[in-house]
């Protein structure tokens, strides 16, 4: 987790926040999402590393990595101080995700890889509307890129469209069936 220095500090004053707070507040719960995004994409991308899935892991998992890159450089442009303790909760969160009961209690299941193929294929889903909402804004705040933004777009779509793929496959190795 190499993030730029911020500040910690969340407002505490009880005054309503404005919109540059809620912004602020939007951005890093999609940081937090990035984090764990990023991981899980490498984790799955290991896993599958020898498998038919195992180049397009890797070259999704690599961009979503510069993906949160840019966010983060994004919300620096903004002003926006990243929130340690929400990316520090993402990232053991990811990791307790981990844990779960896969049918075995040794080795990797196919199931695992197709409920990480999927909540992938949701992060990237949500992280396409943090890119959408900040093009909207790009309108009216020149700080934002609105060519970056719209190569971000087109890129998680792109990977959505992967990820659809490589789902399809895996629920025909997970059962059995085409």
């Amino acid at each position: 987790m190499n993030d730029r220095a911020h500040t910690d500090a969340a407002p505490v004053d009880g005054t309503a926040a404005d919109g540059a707070d809620l912004l602020g507040i939007y951005l890093n719960d999609h940081l937090a999402g990035a984090t764990a995004g990023s991981d899980r994409a490498r984790s799955l991308a290991g896993a599958l590393a020898r498998s038919p899935s195992g180049p397009a892991l890797r070259t999704i998992a690599r961009e979503i990595a510069d993906d949160r890159e840019s966010l983060l450089a994004i919300m620096d442009s903004l002003d926006v101080p990243v929130r340690h303790y929400k990316v520090s909760l993402a990232w053991a969160a990811e990791k307790v995700g981990r844990l779960k009961s896969n049918g075995r209690l040794v080795g990797r299941s196919p199931l695992t890889s197709l409920v990480e193929l999927e909540v992938l294929r949701l992060g990237v889903l949500g992280k396409a509307a943090a890119w959408q909402t900040l093009r909207l804004l790009a309108e009216a705040d020149r700080r934002l890129d609105p060519g970056q933004l719209d190569e971000l777009l087109a890129r998680a779509e792109s990977q959505q469209s992967t990820l659809e793929e490589l789902r399809h496959r895996q629920v025909s190795e997970t059962f059995g069936q085409t």
